[in-house]
C-alpha cells in the first residue's frame, strides 16, 4: 500500500520520477518537471495525466507540429509511434502509464 501526495513530489532534476507500481510489464510513474523532456517516439502506447501544473505537448504529425495545451486533470494518449515532447509551463507534475522499459 502506498500513498503519494503528488502536490508535494518534487526531484532533483526535471523529469525526475517515483515509481508507483508495476502492473504486469506497465509501469505507473509520477514525475516531476520543469524543463522540456526531448522528442521521442514510444514503441509503446502511453498515458500522460497532469496532476499539477501546465505542459504544452507537442506533437508531430504527418511532419506538422501541434501544440496542445494540457491542464490538471487533462490527459494526453500517445499511441505507438506518435514523436511528441511535454513543455512544462514552470514546475509540473505528472503521471506516465507505459509499457516497462519504452523508449
Amino acid at each position: 500500500m502506498k500513498v503519494i501526495r503528488s502536490k508535494s513530489f518534487t526531484a532533483s532534476r526535471s523529469w525526475g520520477a517515483v515509481d508507483i507500481a508495476n502492473i504486469g510489464g506497465t509501469t505507473v510513474r509520477l514525475h516531476w518537471a520543469d524543463q522540456p523532456y526531448e522528442w521521442h517516439v514510444n514503441d509503446g502506447d502511453e498515458a500522460f495525466a497532469v496532476l499539477d501544473g501546465i505542459v504544452d505537448m507537442h506533437v508531430r504529425i504527418d511532419g506538422i507540429e501541434q501544440i496542445h495545451t494540457l491542464c490538471i486533470g487533462d490527459i494526453f494518449y500517445a499511441d505507438a509511434g506518435c514523436e511528441h515532447v511535454a513543455h512544462p509551463q514552470g514546475a509540473a507534475r505528472i503521471l506516465v502509464v507505459e509499457r516497462e522499459g519504452s523508449a
